[in-house]
């Protein structure tokens, strides 16, 4: 009775061990961005990718948190002056031309974004491919993004 407990024990190892050898060579990211895809940079550990990702994402997403403030303040305050110097009556602000200038935009906007250029294309598609190819890397960029910009 122990030599068939024994033999279905090894039975069972050499089963879990084909299937650890099966996910190390079918990753899910091939599964599921197809055969070409997988990281570039396999030298080196999921864990010290993901590290990799999560660092450059976090210091991006700091930079980006404090240029944005930076930009809302001078774009708000630009604002606020503009609007004191109308009140005050050192500048008069024409709004029957500024109505007529913002409604020729838009109508030139509208025009222009149904057709996306070739150089929008063609950046969309190799982001998309390195997005494939790095795809650890890329995860761990977002995390530490979105944990830069709430820092």
């Amino acid at each position: 009775m122990a030599n068939r407990e024994k033999e279905l024990e090894e039975e069972i190892y050499d089963k879990v061990v084909d299937l650890t050898e099966y996910a190390k060579r079918q990753r899910w990211w091939n599964r599921l961005f197809g055969k070409n895809s997988g990281p570039i940079a396999e030298k080196y550990s999921v864990a010290t990718q993901i590290a990799l990702g999560g660092v450059s994402g976090w210091c991006a997403g700091y930079v980006c948190q404090k240029v944005g403030k930076v930009a809302a303040t001078a774009v708000g305050g630009g604002l606020l002056l503009l609007q004191i110097a109308n009140n005050t009556g050192y500048i008069q602000v024409d709004w029957k031309r500024v109505e007529k200038d913002v409604n020729k935009a838009k109508k030139q906007l509208k025009k222009g974004t149904d057709k996306a250029g070739p150089e929008l294309n063609s950046f969309v598609d190799k982001s998309t491919e390195f997005v494939k190819k790095n795809i650890v890397v890329t995860s761990g960029f977002i995390g530490g993004f979105l944990l830069g910009l709430a820092s």
